[in-house]
C-alpha cells in the first residue's frame, strides 16, 4: 500500500487491476464477467469498511481465496445436485480469480517448512498451523497448509 503526497492510503495494485478488468469487460459487454469482477469489488469495499482503511494486496487475496472457496463450495453443491451448467459456471469463475492470485507455493516448499517446525519442537496441529500459516500467507490456502501438516505429524519420523 502507498501514500499519496496529501497522506491518504492509495487503494491496492491488485484492486486497481480488478478495477481495470471490470471496465474493460463492461465496455466489452462481457456480462458474466462483469457480474464476476463487480461482486469481487463489492467483497473488497465491504471488507474495507470493516478495516476502516485501504485494503493491502494481501488483504484483497484473502477476498480473493474466500470468493474462490465459496464457489468451490457451490461446485460440490451443483455437482451433488446434477446441475453440470451452473457446476461448470463456477468452475469458471474460479480459474477467472485465480488469474489474480500470486503462484500458490508447491507442497514441497510447503512440507519442508512444516518438517523444520516440527523439528523445532511443534507437536499437534495448532502449534504447526501457527508458526507455518505465516510463512505463506497469500500466497497458500489454509486447508492445502492443514493436509500437508497433518499428514507429516501423522507419519513415524
Amino acid at each position: 500500500m502507498t501514500s499519496t503526497p496529501d497522506g491518504a492510503s492509495a487503494v491496492s495494485a491488485l484492486q486497481s487491476k480488478i478495477q481495470g478488468d471490470l471496465n474493460t469487460a463492461r465496455k466489452a459487454q462481457d456480462k458474466n464477467a462483469v457480474l464476476l469482477l463487480g461482486t469481487i469489488l463489492a467483497d473488497i469495499k465491504n471488507r474495507r469498511i470493516e478495516a476502516k482503511r485501504e485494503l493491502t494486496d494481501i488483504e484483497v487475496s484473502d477476498v480473493l481465496r474466500k470468493g474462490i472457496k465459496r464457489r468451490r463450495e457451490s461446485i460440490e453443491m451443483y455437482d451433488k445436485a446434477a446441475r453440470v451448467d451452473l457446476a461448470d459456471r463456477e468452475r469458471a469463475e474460479v480459474t477467472a480469480l485465480e488469474a489474480y492470485l500470486p503462484a500458490n507455493v508447491s507442497d514441497d516448499e510447503i512440507r519442508s517448512a512444516i518438517k523444520k517446525v516440527i523439528a523445532e519442537g511443534a507437536t499437534n496441529i495448532g502449534g504447526v498451523m501457527g508458526k507455518v500459516t505465516p510463512m505463506f500467507k497469500g500466497r497458500s490456502e489454509g486447508s492445502t497448509i492443514s493436509r500437508i501438516a497433518k499428514e507429516e505429524l501423522s507419519s513415524p519420523s
